[in-house]
């Protein structure tokens, strides 16, 4: 499905209901999945974790993640703990692309049973699951965060809890931060000091119910929109926190450079408006520990015309798409000069916006959803749009909600 964005729209103000966050609402389906005692509120309806309930749930032996990635790592680590239990886990042919050896050498030191099917170091893994009483490995700290919070989800069920020393420079701190608070809300005791983190053995937990708090990262294009926007316009988004678990609430600091005002409500609701103009400057961040929202704050420096340099972006390498390439090539056909590193992505201050540009998504949701906010600026044509399904199914129509003119073609 390709989506036409018509720059002839007015924006309205409207009260937007983003679901649960992605990233929690995984994290608390397989600790969910460990302690059935958990009852979980306001999770999110994105094919990754609708995918994470059928997993977890199912009694087949072989299991298609698709290109979910989380899913992929979590549940290499879950099913390595299933006890007599054989799965195969499988994916999309660029889900086998992704690497997952530092993962499986992890859980292969704990004592995990785990064979590669195809190539060495991905997808597809059929996985033995056994207990496992070994409790002390190291692991590098630069790597994925999903690695290091796939072990200590699972941490917990070891007969001897895990102390884990990550080695190194940590990368996506607050992701690791945030499975630890989930972990000491369901009564897991945990440690994390000086590099090394100490999950206790917990056999049994009492009941309990968790809302989730709604997606940052879903958030992150509502404030593209109104960076993009004239002075004055404002969007309310519905439960968010002020004081957030999710590592991309830096965002709310980040948009103030680009004139965004962000007001939370007593009612955990938020607005976020365009507020008096400044003198933007360009735009300098390293974004290590939220690099997911990198695409929406590189697209929205290329509709105001701002220089940017981002930083600390080397996991998106590793995405569903390389994303930096993808970034290049997309902003590229727009009329941006960018360059790229393995892990930086400056882009030239530009003021051409070539339109009905056809945007190529790589089954990539965060190209599509990033790059929808340009409409404000010129017409733009997103490709395979149906791929934001992947974390947020209702973007297109809460587009429309507030005023979008989106049409299929």
């Amino acid at each position: 499905m390709n989506l036409h964005l018509d720059q002839s729209f007015v924006l309205q103000d409207q009260e937007i209901r983003i679901t649960g966050s992605k990233s929690e609402t995984n994290r608390l389906l397989l600790l969910q999945a460990l302690y059935p005692k958990i009852r979980v509120e306001n999770a999110s309806n994105s094919d990754d974790s609708e995918g994470m309930i059928k997993a977890v749930q199912t009694k087949d032996e072989v299991i298609d993640v698709h290109h979910a990635g989380t899913a992929m790592r979590f549940l290499t680590a879950f099913f390595a703990i299933q006890e007599g239990k054989t799965t195969t886990l499988t994916g999309s042919s660029r889900m086998k692309e992704r690497p997952i050896k530092i993962l499986v050498d992890a859980l292969r030191q704990l004592g995990a049973h785990i064979e590669y099917l195809e190539n060495e170091g991905f997808p597809p893994l059929q996985i033995t699951g056994k207990k496992i009483t070994t409790s002390a490995i190291s692991l590098k700290a630069d790597v994925s965060s999903q690695y290091i919070s796939a072990l200590l989800l699972i941490a917990p069920k070891l007969e001897n809890g895990l102390e884990l020393t990550l080695v190194g420079e940590i990368t996506s701190l607050p992701y690791i931060k945030m499975t630890l608070a989930l972990l000491n809300k369901i009564g897991i005791t945990t440690s994390f000091e000086s590099n090394i983190i100490k999950i206790q053995h917990k056999s049994d937990i009492d009941y309990q119910t968790i809302a989730i708090e709604s997606d940052w990262s879903s958030a992150s294009y509502f404030y593209s929109i109104i960076a993009l926007s004239d002075i004055g316009t404002q969007i309310t988004l519905s439960n968010f926190k002020e004081n957030s678990l999710q590592g991309d609430a830096t965002l709310v600091a980040i948009f103030e450079k680009f004139g965004v005002e962000t007001i939370f409500n007593t009612n955990n609701s938020m607005m976020v408006s365009k507020s008096t103009p400044h003198e933007l400057q360009p735009i300098i961040c390293n974004l290590n520990n939220s690099p997911d929202i990198a695409q929406t704050i590189a697209v929205t420096c290329f509709g105001l015309g701002l220089e940017c340099h981002l930083t600390g972006l080397h996991t998106l390498k590793i995405k569903e798409t390389d994303r930096l390439e993808a970034l290049q090539k997309e902003l590229s056909k727009l009329g941006a000069t960018v360059s790229i590193t393995a892990d930086s992505l400056t882009l030239a201050p530009s003021k051409r916006r070539n339109s009905d540009i056809k945007i190529e998504t790589y089954n990539d949701h965060r190209m599509a959803m990033a790059f929808a906010p340009l409409a404000l600026k010129k017409s733009i044509i997103i490709e395979n749009a149906e791929v934001v399904s992947k974390s947020y199914p209702s973007f297109w129509e809460n587009l429309k909600k507030i005023g979008f003119s989106v049409s299929e073609i």
